[in-house]
C-alpha cells in the first residue's frame, strides 16, 4: 500500500513539473522572471505586421525557388522602381516635417512617412536583388523639386504644401498598386504590392487627418486615376 502511495505521489510531482516548466515553444511558465529580462513574443500577434510580412516574403521566395523562375514584367519592374523613388523623396520630406512644420498633425504624418518608407525601401531593395531588377539611387526630377519646395517653406505654408503634395502623390500611386496586384504573376510582387498598399493607405489617412488637404488635390487625383 505504501508503495502505491509513493508511486502516485511521484506521478503527481512529475505532472506538476511538466505543467509549470516552460517548453520549447515558449509556452506559459510559472517560474519567476527577472525584471530586466528581455520580452520574447509568443505569438504572431505579438510579433506584429513586420513578422507577417517577413514570413510572407520568405514563403514567396521559397515558392519561386521550388517552382522555378516566375515572370517579371515591365509593369512589375516599373512598380519596384516607383516604390524605391517614393522612398527617396518621402523619407527626406518626413524628416523636414519634424523641423519645419507648425502643425502637430503634420509632424505625426511625417513620422508615419519615415517609418513606412524606411521599411518599404528595405523590402524593395531585397526584392529587386532577388528578381534582378536595377533600382535608381535618385528620386525623379519632379520629386526632387517637391523636396526643394518643402525646404524653402516653413510654418503654415509648409504644413499645407506638405499635406497636399504628399496626399496627391499617394493617391496616384495607390491606384497603380491595385493595377499591379491585379495583373502580376509573380509571388514576390504580389506580396510587395500588399505591403505597399497597407503603407500608402496609412499615409493617406494621416495626411487627411491634418485637415489641410484641399478639394483641388482630390480632384487632381481623380483626374489622374480615371481609366484611359
Amino acid at each position: 500500500m505504501r508503495a502505491v502511495v509513493a508511486l502516485a505521489t511521484a506521478v503527481v510531482a512529475a505532472v506538476a513539473v511538466t505543467v509549470f516548466v516552460q517548453n520549447d515553444q515558449g509556452e506559459a511558465s510559472a517560474g519567476p522572471v527577472a525584471a530586466n529580462a528581455p520580452y520574447q513574443p509568443n505569438s504572431d500577434h505579438d510579433s506584429g505586421n513586420a513578422g507577417h510580412a517577413a514570413s510572407g516574403r520568405t514563403d514567396a521566395a521559397e515558392g519561386q525557388a521550388a517552382s522555378g523562375p516566375q515572370p517579371v514584367t515591365e509593369v512589375d519592374k516599373t512598380f519596384l522602381v516607383a516604390v524605391r523613388q517614393a522612398g527617396l523623396w518621402e523619407i527626406p520630406a518626413g524628416k523636414l516635417a519634424q523641423t519645419r512644420a507648425s502643425s502637430e498633425q503634420v509632424k505625426r504624418a511625417g513620422l508615419h512617412l519615415l517609418d513606412g518608407h524606411s521599411k518599404l525601401d528595405q523590402l524593395v531593395r531585397e526584392d529587386a536583388r532577388i528578381l534582378g531588377v536595377d533600382l535608381p539611387d535618385e528620386a525623379t526630377p519632379e520629386q526632387q523639386e517637391w523636396v526643394t519646395n518643402l525646404e524653402n517653406a516653413k510654418g503654415a505654408e509648409f504644413d499645407r504644401m506638405f499635406a497636399n503634395v504628399l496626399r496627391a502623390s499617394h493617391g496616384k500611386i495607390f491606384a497603380t498598386i491595385g493595377e499591379v496586384r491585379a495583373a502580376t504573376q509573380n509571388d514576390l510582387i504580389r506580396r510587395h504590392s500588399r505591403q505597399a498598399n497597407q503603407t500608402v493607405l496609412d499615409h493617406m489617412e494621416v495626411l487627411e487627418d491634418t485637415g489641410l488637404v484641399d478639394g483641388s488635390t482630390f480632384a487632381d487625383v481623380e483626374k489622374a486615376v480615371q481609366p484611359k
